[in-house]
């Protein structure tokens, strides 16, 4: 029954985000830092969702084969290579590093 309490809850705070987001002026949103933030906050999100995933282990920090997958990833990307790639060289080297034991 708690689980269902949970997701009740969880339903009814979504919406209520997405009504308040809906009654949101129009001039509060036209704001520079608004927008600044509008741009800003999904990146750092997802840099957050990346780090969490490529580093934590429950509560632990480990530097493991998704690290070597990252690092290579920011590598490729830094050389301006197109997205399929960066994301071809994560996998081709994180398999790589699990295969070798790591």
């Amino acid at each position: 029954m708690n689980i269902w309490l949970a997701i009740g809850l969880t339903v009814v705070g979504c919406y209520a985000v997405k009504l308040a987001g809906l009654l949101v002026p129009a001039g509060v949103l036209e704001r520079p830092l608004v927008r600044r933030l509008a741009a800003l906050l999904p990146v750092a999100l997802l840099a957050a969702l990346t780090a969490q995933q490529a580093f934590a282990d429950g509560r632990a920090l480990v530097l493991d084969a998704r690290a070597a997958g990252l690092a290579a990833a920011a590598v490729v990307l830094l050389l301006r290579a197109p997205f399929l790639l960066v994301v071809a060289a994560a996998v081709l080297v994180t398999a790589g590093v699990r295969a070798l034991g790591g």
